[in-house]
């Protein structure tokens, strides 16, 4: 028993939706492409989880948020799939692939062939047990990586309103789960190893603006130690949560955000790995000329940067998808994808981006007392990567321009004097070559698909870019 396609997208999320629109655009015949997925729903925009899905007014319920509405693009519902001949198979896991027999072996024991994979199958949330801890199971500790995930989520918070959770992980999950915590009402610590919030990126400086605004709405911080075990009630649930040199808090609900793994298990020993995920080539393709990877399961050459990564973020997920459709359709027309990673989340009345990369020197400036400031990363004397708080669309697409020129600084002193008009000052006076937008882009927010001409040695060139959280920052409430 099986089915052939000659396009088969394996997973459902945030990638496989945008490669699905991309296809369409394309002109894909009907019944050439197949989309197999684990979860039961089509794809969907899986920041709203975190943010609109878990607000105690109006939240956000699909099919509201069903790709490709974050970029401001038409709503993918089911309806939209059977128009178009693409076959949905969801519900349904991959058990094992053969890349060399170009198959795919189900659950249910149906075999899929293809003459073009995409593997989009992201990521999954680490659980306690690979750390040596038990208690994933128990009524009251929730993680957030799918829509099962998210409806648990919102069951346990209105069963314990006004109650005290602890959120374990204070990376991106850990932060937005406990503002939407908090807007539900209920008593929030954090506790996680590193000296500060969002470690990975922010600055201790940066990190502390957003700390102290967090415990200006009651969160409570824990840091520099981890969790050790829980004390479980007759129930099964967890009463208390035990930390490493720092007691005991008692609680009616734990959230779990400590990090993800690649869904690459698959194609292990088939595919050339690294960074944890499928190694691509800048055209999305791995070691088989035949399977391309994105999203985050993807490890793609960042030209930006001049090395290999995996970007773990909704903007590569959808953008790396489309370049991969464009290499497999137009190979000889879509070039290596150049990509300036892109990082952004709102909170609360927050919104802050980031681009580039924060290797190197720091230099900060805005005022860290107000609601607006911002820092850039210097590496080997050129600007790298710039953070801002609080701004608006003219201010990300000014710093996501800077970023992407790379100029070269001379006085960190004299940046620091200039701060933001620095960034804004390139963006009014472009240089006759300006940044590379092949495949990536610079990924700028936007309220709708805008269009920037400039006119260079008599040539136009015209840059199209769309995204997602300017977009949703205005219309978060109807999510």
């Amino acid at each position: 028993m099986g089915r052939a396609f000659v396009y088969v997208i394996v997973g459902g999320g945030v990638a496989a939706g945008y490669a699905a629109h991309e296809f369409v655009k394309r002109g894909v015949s009907r019944g050439e492409l197949c989309i197999i997925s684990e979860e039961t729903v089509a794809p969907y925009e899986r920041p709203a989880l975190s943010k609109g899905y878990l607000f105690p007014e109006a939240p956000a319920r699909l099919p509201s948020f069903h790709c490709c509405v974050g970029t401001n693009e038409e709503r993918l519902a089911p309806k939209w799939y059977k128009e178009h001949g693409i076959e949905l198979i969801l519900g349904t896991r991959v058990k094992s692939a053969d890349v060399r027999r170009k198959t795919l072996l189900t659950a249910t024991g149906e075999t899929i062939s293809y003459k073009y994979l995409i593997v989009a199958t992201g990521a999954r949330a680490l659980k306690l047990e690979e750390f040596g801890l038990n208690g994933s199971d128990a009524a009251n500790v929730c993680y957030l990586r799918d829509l099962a995930d998210a409806d648990r989520l919102v069951n346990v918070m209105k069963s314990c309103p006004g109650g005290n959770a602890v959120v374990i992980g204070g990376g991106y999950i850990g932060m937005e789960c406990t503002a939407s915590l908090v807007l539900n009402k209920l008593n929030v610590t954090m506790v996680f190893p590193e000296a500060h919030c969002l470690a990975r990126l922010f600055t201790p400086k940066i990190a502390k603006y957003y700390e102290e605004f967090y415990q200006s709405k009651g969160v409570k911080f824990i840091k520099g130690t981890v969790l050790t075990s829980f004390d479980f009630n007759s129930d099964g649930k967890v009463t208390a949560v035990n930390l490493r040199n720092s007691g005991k808090l008692l609680v009616d609900m734990v959230v779990i955000g400590i990090g993800i793994r690649p869904n690459a298990s698959l194609f292990e020993g088939q595919l050339t790995m690294e960074k944890g995920g499928i190694k691509v080539n800048g055209k999305m393709q791995s070691s088989n000329s035949s399977v391309f990877a994105v999203g985050d399961v993807a490890a793609f050459p960042v030209k930006v940067v001049g090395e290999t990564r995996r970007l773990e973020h909704v903007d590569s997920a959808r953008k790396t998808a489309r370049h991969a459709v464009a290499s497999i359709m137009e190979p000889g027309k879509t070039g290596d994808f150049d990509y300036l990673p892109f990082f952004y989340s709102r909170v609360f009345t927050l919104s802050w981006q980031f681009y580039g990369d924060n290797a190197g020197e720091v230099v900060h400036f805005g005022d860290f007392s107000g609601s607006s400031f911002g820092a850039y990363w210097i590496h080997k004397g050129h600007l790298v990567g710039s953070f801002l708080e609080g701004g608006t669309k003219e201010h990300y697409e000014a710093i996501a321009w800077a970023t992407r020129l790379k100029p070269e600084i001379k006085d960190l002193s004299e940046l620091e004097r200039q701060g933001f008009d620095f960034a804004l000052s390139l963006r009014q006076k472009p240089p006759s070559s300006g940044p590379n937008d092949i495949g990536g882009g610079l990924g700028l927010i936007v309220e709708k698909p805008s269009y920037a001409w400039h006119a260079t040695a008599g040539v136009i060139v015209a840059a199209s870019i769309a995204a997602f959280a300017y977009w949703y920052g205005r219309r978060r409430r109807l999510w």
